[in-house]
């Protein structure tokens, strides 16, 4: 498996460690995923996220070429602002969710998931019929996600930079932790607030520890990837390979907020998703609440009251602080309205759900 460069300080720090994209990644520590949960949503935790993977796309044709293989507007960006979008596979699926980083008109940069940087990039450089130079930084680029409502006070000791002066989803690049050149981000996947640093790996060990000295009276924990799901999933965030994938469009997901038919941007799959926005489509990503007391899991069959079955669950947990048990999943679009009563099947009985924003 590979590592990262915080690989050996997981393993030291007890944490219960797993094969994550190749990676070897912390799952949890040793206070537990509902913990970890806890401190991210109360005070201020930090994720390792150097698995993910890092493209750079330069040269004049930039935006021509994003606005084509990316479904969401990249005339909307402007420089140090960020953008959430998606990879359309041709077909009507996605090849990976991602985020766009411009640097200027003719620089951007691209993270995508850890599991897919192969397969991203190799979609990448077939359909570069555009000139623009690519680059796979994914390897030279470390990442710590800092997340939760302490966040920002905490991330202000270690740099000059003001970071109130940084707009969700936009970035600068500054000293940090006597580091630089450090991207700050204002972005996250855990929905509790924070930043997100890229930074060359020799800067890792610097970073970590500068971070945990002045995380002391901040009550700074490690959070493994376990938590790392279940604040997302709380959030209602979409996890590729689990919510969207190959077989899933972004109209179903949801995601027609990233989906932008702007004039003049002529991007893989238009027709087919124009078609499915204009006319409906057959099944809808849902998120519900179990009324009942059970955990959903990925894969259950979601059913009506007489136990027909109506679509699958691709998320699920029990929160780790409600006790509630909460998931997403594709249903018939008869039954994806808000406050719809739907059943999951678990253990061959139908636990009453109900569908939520």
């Amino acid at each position: 498996m590979k590592t990262t460069p915080f690989t050996d300080i997981h393993i030291q720090l007890g944490a219960k460690m797993a094969d994550f994209a190749g990676y070897n990644m912390p799952i949890e520590y040793p206070t537990g995923i509902s913990r970890e949960h806890q401190i991210v949503r109360e005070g201020v935790g930090v994720f390792d996220v150097s698995h993910m993977g890092e493209f750079w796309v330069k040269g004049d044709k930039a935006i021509d070429y994003l606005q084509h293989i990316t479904t969401n507007d990249v005339n909307k960006l402007t420089p140090g602002k960020a953008q959430y979008t998606c990879f359309p596979n041709g077909k009507g699926g996605i090849v990976d969710d991602l985020i766009i980083y411009q640097y200027s008109t003719t620089k951007f940069m691209l993270v995508v998931n850890a599991a897919n940087i192969e397969k991203d990039w190799a979609w990448c450089v077939d359909h570069n019929t555009y000139g623009v130079t690519l680059e796979n930084a994914s390897d030279r680029m470390a990442q710590l996600a800092v997340q939760g409502p302490k966040a920002t006070e905490m991330l202000q000791k270690l740099t000059y930079l003001d970071l109130s002066t940084i707009p969700y989803y936009s970035f600068r690049e500054w000293s940090f932790a006597g580091c630089q050149p450090v991207i700050l981000s204002n972005t996250g996947y855990t929905g509790a607030g924070g930043f997100e640093l890229y930074f060359d790996p020799k800067d890792a060990i610097t970073i970590w520890n500068a971070l945990f000295e002045v995380g002391k009276e901040y009550g700074l924990a490690p959070i493994g990837l376990g938590a790392r799901d279940s604040l997302r999933l709380e959030k209602g965030f979409c996890l590729y390979g689990h919510d969207i994938d190959d077989t899933t469009s972004p109209i179903e997901a949801g995601l027609g907020w990233i989906t932008k038919f702007a004039d003049g941007k002529d991007f893989i799959d238009r027709d087919l998703l124009w078609k499915q926005k204009t006319e409906g489509v057959s099944r809808k990503l849902v998120r519900f609440e179990l009324q009942e007391r059970g955990i959903p899991r990925q894969g259950y069959e979601i059913c009506t009251a007489e136990g027909a079955i109506i679509g699958h669950v691709t998320s699920g947990i029990m929160l780790p602080t409600t006790k509630v048990g909460i998931g997403m999943g594709y249903v018939q679009k008869a039954y994806a309205a808000p406050d719809t009563s739907i059943y999951i099947k678990i253990r061959d009985k139908l636990l009453h759900a109900k569908t939520v924003k």
